[in-house]
C-alpha cells in the first residue's frame, strides 16, 4: 500500500501548528537550500558531517536536544544491548531508543545497502519502533518493518513535502507516537477500503454477468463470465489512468453525463456503445482538435474482442456501477496491493461460478485458495525472496565490474577522460547485463512476485541513472525501461487464465505512462500447465517451456526462478495425472505435495549458477516423502527461513523459504528459525544459525534439520558412527487393521465392530491390548476386549508378533522431553494400530539389550532431534519407518552385552510394579461402586494420601474416620512398596544410560547436553 492512507494523513496534517511549521520550513530552507552548503554536503565524507547533520536537521529544525546537554533525547553512537556495535545516532524516550539513525555519505547512492545494518541495530533495542537511514541527501523513514518506507530529499524539499516530514519527525510528534498512530489507522482504513471495494467490484461483476446472460441468450455462460472480468479489467485500468493523469480526468463520468444528455435530446444510444468507442481510442489513440488527446495504451487489453464487442449490456447496470467505482481515489486510496487482495478473491468467484454451472453444490468454506493451495503472498515475503536471489546476482555483478558508489560521486571535474570513459563503460556493461536477465514465476497467480521483480529492476536502473548523473554532473534523466523489463526480463505461467489476465493487468497498472503504449505481455506471461508438456494429458494447457520461451532456453534457462507454488496433497489430484507426474519427475515419491514437483521443475528451468527460491510448507524439511527432493537440493541449498505460522491471511500454514543456487555446492547453509507464534512484517538475521551440511548428508533421509544446534548435530553424528540401522537387525510389523472397506467390509460391519468382543467367545477371539498397556520395559496383560483373529481381518499380520518374545512400541510418545515407550512381553497379546512390534533376527542382537537401547535417554534424544516436529507439543508419534532408522552400535551385535542384566532386572521390577498397581485398583473397584476410575486414581502411586482421599471424594466415595485410618495404613504401605520399586527402576535406568553413553562414545560434555535437554 501507499505508506499512509491519504485521508488519515490529511487529518493529522490539519492538526499541526501551521505558523510553526512555516517558521521551521524557513529555517530549513535557509540552511539546506543554500547552494554552497548543499555543495559542501554533497562533497562531505560520512565522518565529516554526521554530527553536523544531526545537529542542523534534528536539533535546529526538528527541536531535539543532543547529548551531552541536560535532558537530551538525541544521541550519537548508541551501543547495542547485545554486542559492541553502535548505531550512528538514536532518538531516546525515557532513556531508551525509540528510533535508530544510520548515516552514510552522499557517495552511498543506494540506501538499501544500509537497511539491514540499521534494522540489526533496531532489533538490539527492545523499545525501538522507528528506523531512519540517510546519505545526507536522501532520508528514509521506516515504521516497525524493513519493507515500507517514506523517502525525503533533504536538499530539495518543498513546503508540502516538508509538512509531512515535520509531522513524522518533529520531536513532540515522534515522541508521542504520532507516526505509528497514522500507520495503524491507515492499515485499518486500507482494510475497510479493500472490503468495500471488493464488495462493489463483486457486485458489479455479478450483476454484469447476470445481465449478459439475460440479454445474450445462446452464448456460453462461463464465456460470458470471463468477458465480464475482462470488461471490469478495462474499467479498472481507466480509473487508475484517470487518477494518475494518464487519461483526461473523470473521462468515464463525462461519458455517462454525455450519454444522459443524448437521452434527454432523444438521441439515445446504448451506453455500452459509447464505452466501446472510448475503448477503441485507448487502443489506437485519439488526436482531435478541441478534444483532449488520448494516447494509445494497447497491450492487448483494449484490442478488438469479437465476442465482447458483440454483446448487449443494459445501460442501468453500467451506469450504476461505474458511478460507484469512480468515487474511489485510485491515486491515493487504492494501490496495487489492495487490488492484489481483490484479484485473489475474484479467482475464488470464478471457481464458484464454474461449479455452479456444472450443477455442483458450492462449498463456500472450500475456496480456490484452500482447494488449490493458493495463498496471496505478503509483500515482505516477495521482497525478501527477490532481494536474496535477483538482488544477490546484481550485487555480485557490480562487485565483478568494480562499481563503487564513491568513484562516481567525485564527478568528472579534474579527472582524466579515460577514467570517465572507464567508469561509463562499467555502467553501460552493467545496464546491458541487467537488460538480458530472465526471471520466472512458474505459478504466477495474480502476479505478486512478478510485480516485485519489476519494482526491483526499475530501482536498479534508477541506481545506474543516478551514478551516471553524478559522473557527468548532469540532471537525472530516467529512461523508459519499464516496457523492456516487462517484455524481456519477466516471465510467468499459470494454469488459470483469469490469474494470468489479472497478473498482466497489475503489471500494466504499475508501469503505465502517459503517451506510452502498454507492453504486450502475451509472449511472456502465459496460460499453461507448468508441469505437463503432453497435450494428451493436459490438452490445450500442455506447456513446453523450451518451445514457449526459446530465447531463454537458447541461453541455458532462467537466471532466477521464484514463487509461491500451490500446496496440494497428491491424493487430491486425478489418479491418472498423478501417474504422469510420478513418471515424469524423478523426485516424486510416497505422499508428496504438488509444491515439491514445482521445486524440481524450477530446478530444471534454471541455468547454471541461477537462483531458485520458493515459499512452501515446512514438510520439505524432514518428512520422508521429500527425501528425493532434499537430495536434489542438498549440495546447492544456501538458505532456509522457517517462518512463523501466521504468514498468510486467514490460514495457519507452517512454511519455509528456501534459497538454492544451481551448481554452487556450498558446505554451509544459513537458517533463520522464527518462533512459530511470532508476528512479523519483515525478515532479518535476528534468528540466524549456520549449519554444516555434512551431518545432513550422512543421514540417508537427508533431513534439513534446522531446529537443532551444531552441538546437538555432533552428538547425532557420533551416535551414527560405528552403528547399523535397526531395520537390518530386526523384523517389524504394524498392528492389526481390523476393518478395511477395500477388503470388502461393509459399512455396517465396520460401524458395529463385528470382530471385536468384550468376552472371549471362542478360540478365534484373542486378547487385545490398548496403547495404555505398553509402558517402558513392560506390557500389561490387563485385557478389556478381544478380537476375532484370522484372514477375514483388514490386515491380520504375522501371528508370531502376537505370541513370540518381542518388543512392542507404543505409537504415541509422551513426557517432557517426549519418550519412546518400548515394552517386552512373551505372552499371547494382540494389538491394532496403537503401536508396532519388533523381533530381532537370529544371531543379531539380544532382545533385552535392544529393549534397553530403545528406552535409553540417548536414543530418545536421537529420535527427538532426528524425526519429531520440535514445535509440536501434543500427540507426537514414533513412526515405524523412523524406528527402523534408529542406530544400533555394532559392539552389541552378535554377542551378549552388559545391558542384558539391568534390562532383565527392570523387566521383572516393571512387571511387579504393574501387578502392585493393578491389585490396588482391583481392591478399589471391589470395595467402592466407582463407575470409572479417574486417571489420577489409576496412577495412585503418584498421589499422597490427602490427594487419594480427594480423588475418592470426587468419585462420591465418603470414608468414616475408622475407614480412613485403615486405608491410610494400607495406602502408605502399598505406596512405599511402589516407591521402592520405582527407585530401583530409576537406579537401573541410570545404569543403562551410562552403559549406552559408553557404548556410543559420548564425552562428559555431550552427556550433559543430552541430559539437560
Amino acid at each position: 500500500m501507499a505508506f499512509f492512507q491519504n485521508s488519515v494523513l490529511k487529518k493529522y496534517l490539519a492538526t499541526q501548528d501551521q505558523p510553526l511549521v512555516k517558521e521551521a520550513y524557513t529555517a530549513y530552507q535557509k540552511y539546506f537550500h543554500h547552494p554552497q552548503i548543499r555543495e559542501n554536503i554533497r562533497a562531505a565524507k560520512e565522518e565529516q558531517f554526521q554530527e553536523g547533520f544531526l545537529r542542523e536537521l534534528f536539533v535546529n529544525i526538528l527541536g531535539y536536544t543532543i547529548n551531552p546537554n541536560p535532558d537530551y533525547d538525541l544521541t550519537t553512537e548508541l551501543k547495542n544491548i547485545k554486542d559492541a556495535k553502535k548505531t550512528d545516532g538514536a532518538i531516546l524516550k525515557d532513556g531508551k531508543a525509540l528510533a535508530v539513525i544510520e548515516l552514510k555519505g552522499t557517495d552511498t547512492k543506494d540506501l538499501e545497502k544500509i537497511r539491514d545494518q540499521a534494522f540489526n541495530y533496531k532489533n538490539n533495542q527492545p523499545e525501538c519502533v522507528y528506523v531512519i537511514t540517510s546519505n545526507f541527501e536522501k532520508l528514509r523513514f521506516y515504521i516497525d518493518n524493513a519493507v515500507d518506507f517514506l523517502e525525503f530529499n533533504i536538499l530539495a524539499m518543498q513546503l508540502e513535502e516538508f509538512k509531512v516530514f515535520w509531522l513524522l519527525l518533529q520531536k513532540e510528534n515522534l515522541l508521542s507516537g504520532i507516526p505509528k498512530k497514522i500507520k495503524e489507522q491507515s492499515l485499518l482504513v486500507e482494510e475497510q477500503i479493500t472490503k468495500q471495494l471488493y464488495a462493489d467490484y463483486s457486485a458489479f461483476k455479478q450483476e454484469l454477468w447476470q445481465d449478459m446472460v439475460k440479454l445474450n441468450a445462446g452464448t456460453d455462460e462461463l464465456e460470458l463470465y470471463k468477458k465480464s472480468q475482462k470488461l471490469l479489467d478495462r474499467f479498472l485500468f481507466i480509473f487508475f489512468a484517470e487518477d494518475k493523469g494518464l487519461l483526461p480526468p473523470n473521462s468515464i463520468m463525462e461519458i455517462v453525463t454525455h450519454w444522459n444528455k443524448l437521452c434527454d435530446l432523444d438521441e439515445y444510444r446504448p451506453l455500452y456503445q459509447i464505452f466501446k468507442k472510448y475503448f477503441g481510442y485507448l487502443n489506437t489513440g485519439r488526436v482531435q482538435p478541441g478534444k483532449a488527446e488520448i494516447h494509445a495504451y494497447n497491450g492487448g487489453l483494449f484490442a478488438p474482442d469479437p465476442i465482447l464487442d458483440a454483446l448487449e449490456i443494459s445501460d442501468q447496470v453500467l451506469e450504476k456501477h461505474v458511478r460507484k467505482l469512480t468515487e474511489y481515489d485510485f491515486e491515493s486510496e487504492v494501490d496495487t496491493n489492495i487490488l492484489g487482495h481483490i484479484f485473489e478473491h475474484s479467482l475464488n468467484d470464478i471457481e464458484n461460478v464454474r461449479a455452479q454451472l456444472a450443477g455442483e453444490v458450492v462449498d463456500r468454506s472450500k475456496t480456490k485458495r484452500k482447494r488449490d493451495g493458493v495463498f496471496y503472498t505478503p509483500k515482505y515475503i516477495t521482497k525478501y525472496i527477490v532481494d536474496n536471489t535477483l538482488g544477490k546476482l546484481c550485487t555480485e555483478k557490480k562487485a565483478e565490474l568494480e562499481i563503487v558508489d564513491e568513484d562516481f560521486a567525485e564527478g568528472k571535474r579534474g579527472r582524466q577522460k579515460k577514467t570517465i570513459q572507464r567508469l561509463k563503460e562499467k555502467l553501460d556493461t552493467y545496464r546491458s547485463w541487467l537488460l538480458q536477465l530472465t526471471i520466472c514465476d512458474p505459478a504466477c497467480g495474480s502476479g505478486a512476485f512478478l510485480n516485485q521483480v519489476l519494482e526491483f529492476l526499475m530501482a536498479e536502473h534508477r541506481y545506474v541513472d543516478e551514478l551516471e548523473s553524478q559522473l557527468f554532473d548532469s540532471p537525472l534523466i530516467l529512461p523508459n525501461v519499464e516496457n523492456h523489463i516487462l517484455e524481456n526480463n519477466i516471465f510467468g505461467v499459470d494454469i488459470n487464465e483469469e490469474s494470468v489476465q489479472i497478473a498482466r493487468l497489475s503489471l500494466w497498472l504499475r508501469t503505465a505512462k502517459k503517451g506510452r503504449k502498454l507492453s504486450s505481455l502475451n509472449s511472456n506471461i502465459k496460460v499453461g500447465n507448468s508441469l505437463i508438456d503432453d497435450p494428451e494429458v493436459a490438452g490445450d494447457l500442455a506447456f513446453n517451456w523450451s518451445a514457449q520461451f526459446p530465447k531463454v532456453f537458447a541461453k541455458g534457462g532462467f537466471d532466477v526462478v521464484v514463487g509461491n507454488p500451490p500446496y496440494v496433497d497428491i491424493k487430491a489430484l486425478d489418479p491418472e495425472l498423478v501417474k504422469v507426474l510420478f513418471k515424469t519427475y524423478q523426485t516424486a515419491e510416497n505422499r508428496i505435495n504438488l509444491y515439491s514437483i514445482f521445486i524440481e521443475k524450477g530446478y530444471y528451468l534454471l541455468k547454471d549458477k541461477g537462483f531458485l527460491s520458493f515459499i512452501n510448507p515446512n514438510s520439505i524439511l524432514i518428512n520422508s516423502s521429500y527425501t528425493k527432493i532434499r537430495k536434489l537440493l542438498m549440495d546447492d541449498m544456501t538458505t532456509i527461513v522457517k517462518l512463523p505460522d501466521s504468514v498468510f491471511e486467514d490460514a495457519i500454514v507452517e512454511t519455509v523459504i528456501f534459497e538454492f543456487r544451481k551448481g554452487f555446492n556450498s558446505d554451509v547453509v544459513n537458517a533463520l528459525v522464527y518462533p512459530k507464534d511470532l508476528k512479523i512484517n519483515s525478515i532479518d538475521n535476528l534468528f540466524l544459525k549456520k549449519f554444516n551440511k555434512s551431518g545432513w548428508k550422512n543421514n540417508d533421509s537427508c533431513n534439513f534439520n534446522i531446529f537443532i544446534s551444531p552441538e546437538i548435530n555432533v552428538i547425532l553424528d557420533k551416535t551414527l558412527e560405528n552403528s547399523v540401522l535397526l531395520e537390518t537387525l530386526a523384523d517389524f510389523t504394524l498392528g492389526i487393521t481390523p476393518y478395511d472397506k477395500y477388503k470388502g467390509h461393509s459399512e455396517d460391519l465396520i460401524k458395529n465392530r463385528d470382530y471385536h468382543s468384550d468376552i472371549r467367545i471362542n478360540d478365534t477371539y484373542k486378547p487385545l491390548i490398548s496403547g495404555g498397556n505398553i509402558t517402558r520395559y513392560h506390557v500389561s496383560n490387563q485385557i478389556g476386549e478381544y478380537i476375532k483373529y484370522g484372514e477375514w481381518l483388514g490386515a491380520a499380520r504375522d501371528e508370531r508378533f502376537f505370541t513370540n518374545p518381542r518388543i512392542l512400541i507404543r505409537q504415541i510418545v509422551s513426557g517432557n522431553p517426549p519418550r519412546i515407550y518400548a515394552g517386552y512381553t512373551d505372552e499371547e497379546l494382540y494389538f491394532t494400530q496403537i503401536g508396532f512390534g519388533i523381533i530381532p533376527k537370529p544371531n543379531t542382537i539380544e532382545i533385552k539389550s535392544l529393549l534397553a537401547i530403545l528406552n535409553s535417554t540417548l536414543i530418545n534424544f536421537y529420535h527427538k532431534y532426528s524425526f519429531l516436529d520440535l514445535e509440536k507439543e501434543l500427540f507426537q508419534k514414533i513412526l515405524i519407518a523412523n524406528c527402523k532408522r534408529l542406530p544400533v552400535n555394532m559392539k552389541v551385535i552378535g554377542k551378549g552385552s552388559d545391558l542384558e542384566t539391568p534390562a532383565s532386572q527392570i523387566i521383572e521390577m516393571a512387571k511387579e510394579f504393574n501387578k502392585l498397581k493393578i491389585r490396588f485398583i482391583e481392591l478399589l473397584e471391589a470395595k467402592f461402586p466407582i463407575e470409572k476410575l479417574s486417571t489420577k486414581l489409576q496412577n495412585w502411586p503418584s498421589l499422597d494420601f490427602k490427594g487419594f482421599l480427594g480423588e475418592l471424594k470426587k468419585a462420591k466415595v465418603q470414608l468414616s474416620l475408622a475407614e480412613e485410618a485403615e486405608w491410610m495404613a494400607y495406602f502408605n504401605e502399598q505406596k512405599s512398596k511402589a516407591q521402592s520399586l520405582q527407585s530401583d527402576i530409576t537406579r537401573l535406568d541410570r545404569e543403562i544410560d551410562n552403559l549406552v553413553y559408553e557404548l556410543y562414545g559420548l564425552t562428559e560434555e555431550e552427556i550433559r547436553i543430552v541430559e539437560g535437554d
